[in-house]
């Protein structure tokens, strides 16, 4: 009888001291790894031409599969209006005034578009003429 209780002693201890280092080893590896100040993955930066450029070859994918896909569209002329390529917001205005002739808001922005283009290129044959 006095050998079980001595056998159990000793396995409780030697459970109890697995127990603790396992414990003690998994804290110290957090703490460690939450004080060592790791490199940061690369960091991909794009500006904001990238950006406009970036959301731009999407819009062509999509009419690419899509020709008349008026969200595509749209959100191509106004890339192209915001990065200042103007002339070539023309043709998907165009589409767009064809498949939505009730839209007066794309026959006004066409129109504008249109004079702008203009004034740009007489602005550019006058600067080149000088």
């Amino acid at each position: 009888m006095s050998k079980k209780p001595l056998f159990q002693r000793v396995f409780a201890v030697v459970g109890g001291l697995a127990f603790l280092g396992s414990t003690a080893f998994a804290t110290t590896t957090i703490f460690r790894d939450a004080l060592t100040q790791r490199q940061p993955n690369e960091t991909i930066v794009m500006t904001y031409e990238d950006r406009l450029a970036a959301q731009e070859r999407g819009y062509e994918t999509v009419l690419q599969r899509e020709p008349q896909n008026q969200v595509a569209l749209e959100g191509l002329v106004n890339i192209r209006i915001q990065m200042n390529k103007v002339e070539d917001a023309v043709p998907p205005l165009q589409t767009l005034v064809k498949l939505y002739p009730e839209r007066s808001d794309y026959q006004m922005l066409l129109s504008q578009v249109k004079q702008q283009v203009e004034e740009s290129s007489i602005t550019q044959e006058s600067s080149n003429s000088e």
